[in-house]
């Protein structure tokens, strides 16, 4: 609320993403727990994992799609890509 009144009236928020999330961790599990519960179906059901190849592609100069596109990170952007759009498509559909 704060950016929207400081910034821009008309910004709304399209949704949330879960980055960096290490599910053999209690607090990641916790946190997208508490993020859930408050923004509800603002949070994208897709989460992008903590992974070394998502860390390493930027110091190769790479999007981690061309990095390592077989990895759980590049997979996972992918799925997020595909929601994102699922999202939109319903939205453009509903105005």
């Amino acid at each position: 609320d704060r950016v929207r009144r400081a910034l821009n009236p008309r910004l709304t928020l399209e949704g949330i993403v879960l980055t960096m999330v290490d599910r053999r961790n209690n607090l990641s599990e916790l946190v997208a727990s508490d993020v859930r519960g408050f923004f509800k179906d603002k949070v994208y059901e897709t989460v992008i994992p903590r992974n070394v190849r998502v860390s390493e592609a930027p110091s190769h100069g790479l999007p981690v799609l061309l990095y390592d596109f077989r990895s759980p990170g590049a997979q996972a952007h992918l799925k997020l890509a595909a929601e994102f759009l699922k999202r939109e498509r319903a939205r453009t559909r509903a105005s």
